[in-house]
């Protein structure tokens, strides 16, 4: 099995950890904060998914990230929730490029993801890794991510683990 990597960001790292820890062919979710380059050089959260490409394929992975969070929003709290995907490899740049541009057709508005290099990451502190998985019933997870597993659970049956 050669695992493969990708960085998405676009909310909240707790929100994203848990919709990609939900997935078949996932096998890690790191949480935590990635900066790019330039003008992206400023962390902002992220998670980095590690998964299995003859499980799970990297247009599907883009494609549940742009539909569970708001990939066609240029909100206030951009700099802090980048809408990206972060590539660790330079061949990947044209293929994400190419999977968001044929994924437009999915949403009304323009989407915003940038794809942009990795350059580095910062993990969460320790109480927020998990966060989800240990606090279901926090009102916090009710509210922002109870909603996204349950757009998964109607949406991406099949890509996801058996509960």
């Amino acid at each position: 099995m050669k695992l493969e990597k990708i960085g998405l960001g676009g909310g909240c790292h707790w929100c994203t950890e848990a919709v990609f820890d939900a997935l078949r062919g996932v096998t890690t979710v790191e949480q935590g904060y990635i900066s790019s380059f330039d003008e992206f050089v400023v962390y902002s959260e992220a998670v980095i998914v590690h998964y299995d490409p003859e499980i799970i394929r990297l247009q599907d992975l883009i494609e549940i990230h742009l539909h569970t969070h708001k990939s066609t929003s240029n909100h206030s709290f951009r700099k802090k929730y980048r809408s990206a995907v972060y590539y660790f490899e330079a061949s990947k740049k044209e293929e994400i490029q190419n999977i968001i541009k044929d994924l437009q057709s999915d949403f009304e508005l323009p989407i915003i993801t940038l794809v942009l290099p990795f350059n580095n990451f910062v993990s969460s502190s320790e109480e927020f890794v998990q966060y989800y998985s240990k606090n279901p019933e926090k009102p916090f997870c009710k509210r922002y991510i109870h909603p996204k597993l349950e757009l998964l659970r109607k949406k991406y049956t099949n890509s996801m683990i058996s509960d």
